[in-house]
């Protein structure tokens, strides 16, 4: 089976403070350490089982800076084989369908069975690359994957997390895109072995001249979202503290809920 798995490089705002730059439109990154988005971690590990359990061939796609490569090269180093990275300044970055775009770019013409996505990006929330990627490329999708059963007759089957704890199970004929939900496996760590075999393996840098597309199609002028302004939301509090007895709390409190219209 022929794959590609998707993955960002994504900053770990955890434990550093977030700040606005002067632009406005922009934040300070100086201070953050960048890693893989959390969900496409799993699709790479998912990726990884599925090669392994049949004999496949994974190639990782990403588009980011150098910086993104050791990223990159962890991913080769749990067993992917080869990678391709996109750096380009002229992408609208911060518009999954810009991305979906470009990601199709470097997909298109070449033989593959499965693109596997995390099922939400980490930085700015969006879950929608992933079934862009399969409407720009023309193929089946399915997200939100929690687990994946490989079947015969060119098809596999997909169980998608739905709201309230519920599954939906549904085959889907190949090619496809998958979106991989976190907790549909378990990463495993890279080992040092993988790590130095990794240094060995392809890492081609594209950009969108070479992979034929159109600037104009994917930069900021071409997207319909516009970034208007970022800002750190204000933290106020209206909490009311009720006083007093257990009866004399309850009267308050009923008094409350019904001048509110709440009950």
């Amino acid at each position: 089976m022929k794959m590609f798995v998707c993955i960002k490089y994504v900053p770990d705002t955890s434990e550093a403070e977030v700040k606005v730059n002067p632009d406005g439109v922009s934040v300070d990154s100086s201070r953050f350490s960048f890693d893989i988005n959390d969900a496409d971690n799993y699709a790479v590990e998912e990726s990884v089982l599925m090669k392994e359990a049949s004999e496949g061939d994974v190639t990782v796609l990403s588009i980011g800076p150098k910086q993104s490569d050791v990223m990159i090269r962890m991913a080769m180093a749990k067993g992917c084989d080869r990678a391709v990275r996109i750096e380009d300044e002229r992408i609208a970055g911060y518009d999954p369908l810009m991305v979906a775009k470009v990601l199709a770019g470097a997909i298109k013409g070449q033989e593959f069975d499965l693109v596997l996505t995390g099922c939400m990006a980490s930085d700015d929330w969006q879950m929608s690359t992933g079934v862009a990627l399969a409407e720009e490329l023309g193929v089946n999708h399915a997200s939100m994957v929690k687990k994946v059963e490989v079947l015969g007759g060119n098809k596999v089957k997909a169980y998608r997390e739905l709201e309230g704890g519920l599954m939906e199970v549904v085959e889907v004929e190949l090619p496809a895109v998958l979106t991989i939900q976190t907790g549909i496996n378990e990463p495993r760590y890279a080992p040092i072995r993988g790590i130095r075999e990794a240094q060995k393996k392809e890492l081609k840098v594209a950009s969108l001249d070479d992979l034929g597309l159109d600037a104009s199609a994917v930069s900021a002028e071409a997207s319909m979202v516009v970034l208007e302004r970022l800002y750190i939301p204000d933290v106020v509090s209206s909490a009311e503290f009720i006083e007093g007895e257990p009866d004399e709390k309850a009267e308050k409190l009923a008094s409350i809920l019904v001048k509110g219209g709440l009950v």
